[in-house]
């Protein structure tokens, strides 16, 4: 993988806990929400990542580049990768409701109260949303790291060929 192809795995990371973070914030934003359009309180939404693989896995091109590895010949890494290759990364396979059963309150004067005066709403607990946001931030945060890293090590290696 190519410096360049680092940057695509980081970029789709990037992606991917920007999609979580924005699910977080509607979760949070509906945790009172008694009534949607399709009838029932609004239900939890949760992200499923998924791994990309590209077109080939770091053992698949070690054992196109050295070969048998039991033999003692030296490895022609290769310079390039070949045309339409795709570094491997995450997506977003699925945003998915929660099965959880909405919460029961006792609150005979909400205009959602059934006739045993209950009221539905969303089964969402602000700390695990709160801990789910911090983690997509984090993750956001050191995939950029990482991307200002390889930028540096791009431009040293620029500075290197200069010279």
């Amino acid at each position: 993988m190519n410096l360049f192809g680092l940057m695509q795995t980081s970029g789709s990371a990037m992606q991917a806990e920007r999609v979580r973070a924005e699910v977080v914030a509607a979760n949070m934003a509906n945790a009172e929400t008694t009534q949607t359009a399709s009838g029932g309180p609004y239900r939890r939404h949760m992200v499923v990542f998924a791994a990309d693989q590209g077109n080939s896995g770091f053992l698949n091109s070690l054992n196109r580049a050295a070969g048998d590895l039991t033999s003692p010949r030296p490895i022609n890494w290769p310079s390039s990768e070949p045309a339409g290759w795709q570094a491997p990364g995450v997506h977003i396979a699925a945003v998915i409701e929660d099965p959880a059963a909405p919460l029961k309150r006792y609150d005979p004067g909400h205009p959602d109260a059934g006739p045993d005066g209950y009221v539905s709403y969303p089964n969402i607990n602000p700390l695990t949303e709160m801990v789910d946001l911090m983690g997509a931030t984090r993750a956001y945060g050191l995939n950029g790291s990482a991307v200002q890293a390889e930028k540096g090590m791009i431009a040293s290696a620029l500075e290197i060929a200069k010279t």
